[in-house]
């Protein structure tokens, strides 16, 4: 066995053979930023002061929560629980992408042939009841996760993890089925959770037993389906841990839920919470404006970072007959007019989504290349030709010398080639049925956004129909896949692996529950996720993934929106202050409950 502190792209396992390295960080990619012993990170301040309260707003599609087990299927939990109750073995930095360091876990040792990683727990490493955080609760977690009492996107995420052992009190160990430069940092990502939380009983029924967790932060007050905070633990076992000096500062965190924007903005403006990231661009435009923000009573900013772009779009559910020909999808993708909802909707705030992972390395564009051509020769006869020999799908565009009308056009001649035809007064198979289509939306504006799109549809003789709900609903027919379109926002990732299984897998498309919304069944997208997670070096990942890319836009799965760069904040002036260096790889709420703290 080594220690690794860093897996080089540029090395291979055996160049650190019977070599001893510092293990109190692990580096899927690159060198690692921080030695060992550092004293912060560098966008925390150790000297932040203690105590005050800072509110914030849950998100707008979140209108309940029932339940305190993040873990399960049913139900919602609170927004912040994840970040504020639980830890992890090893824990991210901000201003590095595919680095973590220790954190319930001192240190972290990766066999030579990278088919296991064991860890050392801390010894100080305390749950909030006061018992100590051992090597056999990391077990108990793993295993529960992984069993069909929690959700099934656990079994997907760790699916190349073949078992956790128990090497000693304080120390556990990883098997993994692959070798992987990923694996590493994923098990470093396991939530820890007491084998004594629910007593005993059976995981999923564990719902509102308050968690047994190690975080700085306790479940305080509460109103199911209003508010919720949480309360600083003054015991917090790493307050003086140097991944953790300087963070979590405030003494009291509220998340508040309002029903739709307008009464979250108004609320905001009357000083029932302190901070809110703003995803709707006609509200920043018209309604984060005034005497308060002139006077700096409110702030409004937007903030920048190095994150790669978010993903979001309608969404497609091609388990739906309608929708199995890709011909029918790349049609109805035809009829927006993303161009003029910029303009008209978005005050041309919005940059389009080109793909599947926006303004990142991973990002396909153009004919493949050399290194694309490499990953994607083996499937040269499962894949149509233009995946070869043709540029990557870009979003329809409108702009001169296109138009929408001339987009119809081709969208008309996809959907006659796929068997629609337009009779009788809508658009008709050979079977004579209509085509009838509904999005499901949970947003507040979602239908000012769709009404042109519907309008466009409706000259293609498609009759789309908006359907709104509230949360609970929609994730409930997310989770057993009853929906013709809907909208989701995937956040951008800096180095993505094993989610991409649940996200785009044959496995889970019909798992209920799962993250394939789209329900992707393709033995190519497959044997390109296989290879992905598998990755060994940046390179090969880079070229992995923008092959996945291309194959995936190929296929037409997704109507692509649009994502902001950077993001949009407003917040109470005068009473919080913040690091003097900012992250480089953050969101920004995560930012501001780490590193802020109430000005004196």
């Amino acid at each position: 066995m080594i220690r690794l502190a860093v897996v080089c792209m540029a090395m291979t396992a055996s160049v650190f053979a019977g070599q001893s390295h510092a293990a109190h960080a692990y580096a899927q990619f690159g060198d690692i930023k921080y030695p060992a012993g550092f004293a912060h990170f560098e966008w925390a301040n150790p000297k932040a002061p203690k105590g005050g309260e800072i509110s914030l707003v849950a998100p707008t599609r979140l209108t309940n929560f029932d339940k305190f087990n993040p873990f399960t299927l049913k139900g919602a939990a609170p927004p912040g629980l994840s970040t504020l109750v639980f830890e992890t073995l090893l824990t991210g930095a901000m201003d590095e992408p595919t680095t973590t360091y220790g954190l319930l876990a001192e240190d972290v040792e990766v066999s030579e042939d990278r088919l296991s990683v064991t860890f050392r727990i801390n010894a100080s490493a305390r749950f909030q009841d006061g018992t100590p955080v051992t090597a056999a609760d990391v077990k108990h977690t793993f295993d529960t996760l992984m069993s069909k009492q929690a959700a099934p996107q656990y079994r997907v995420i760790f699916g190349d993890v073949k078992q956790a052992v128990v090497t000693g009190p304080l120390s556990v160990r990883f098997d993994f089925k692959n070798a992987s430069a990923e694996l590493p940092l994923l098990v470093g990502g396991l939530p820890v959770f007491s084998k004594a939380w629910g007593a005993g009983k059976p995981f999923n029924e564990v719902i509102t037993e308050k968690p047994v967790a190690s975080g700085p932060y306790k479940i305080g007050r509460m109103n199911f389906g209003r508010d919720i905070t949480y309360d600083r633990d003054p015991n917090y076992w790493a307050r003086d841990v140097n991944v953790r000096r300087g963070m979590f500062n405030f003494d009291r965190i509220t998340f508040k839920i309002y029903k739709d924007n307008t009464a979250q903005t108004e609320a905001f403006k009357a000083g029932e919470f302190d901070y809110v990231q703003v995803f709707s661009a006609r509200d920043w435009a018209r309604a984060y404006t005034g005497k308060k923000f002139d006077s700096g009573e409110l702030v409004r900013a937007h903030l920048k970072a190095k994150n790669a772009g978010d993903f979001q779009g309608y969404l497609i559910n091609t388990r739906r007959e309608k929708f199995k020909d890709a011909r029918v999808r790349e049609a109805i993708g035809l009829a927006m007019d993303y161009e003029w909802m910029n303009r008209q909707l978005f005050y041309n705030s919005y940059t389009r989504v080109r793909g599947f992972f926006n303004a990142s390395d991973f990002e396909a564009e153009g004919l493949p290349g050399a290194d694309e051509l490499i990953v994607l020769e083996p499937l040269r006869d499962k894949l149509p030709a233009k995946v070869f020999t043709e540029a990557v799908p870009m979003p329809p565009s409108t702009a001169s010398p296109n138009s929408l009308r001339g987009n119809l056009r081709k969208a008309k001649a996809l959907l006659e080639a796929a068997g629609w035809t337009y009779r009788d007064g809508a658009l008709r198979n050979a079977k004579g049925e209509a085509f009838v289509l509904e999005y499901l939306d949970g947003g507040s504006g979602g239908e000012r956004v769709f009404a042109p799109y519907t309008q466009a549809l409706a000259k293609l003789g498609i009759d789309a129909r908006y359907r709104r709900a509230d949360f609970a609903l929609i994730q409930k027919r997310w989770d057993v896949f009853d929906f013709d379109l809907t909208t989701q926002r995937q956040r951008g990732s800096e180095s993505p692996g094993s989610e991409l299984l649940d996200r785009y897998g044959s496995k889970s498309a019909d798992t209920q529950g799962s993250h394939n919304i789209l329900g992707v069944r393709d033995a190519s997208v497959d044997y390109l996720l296989e290879t992905a997670v598998a990755s060994k070096t940046r390179p090969e990942l880079v070229a992995r993934l923008r092959a996945l890319d291309r194959v995936l836009r190929h296929g037409h799965y997704v109507i692509p929106q649009w994502y902001a760069e950077g993001f949009r904040v407003a917040y109470r002036g005068g009473k919080f202050e913040q690091p003097s260096i900012a992250p480089q790889y953050y969101q920004p709420e995560d930012w501001v409950l780490r590193t802020w703290w109430k000005k004196q």
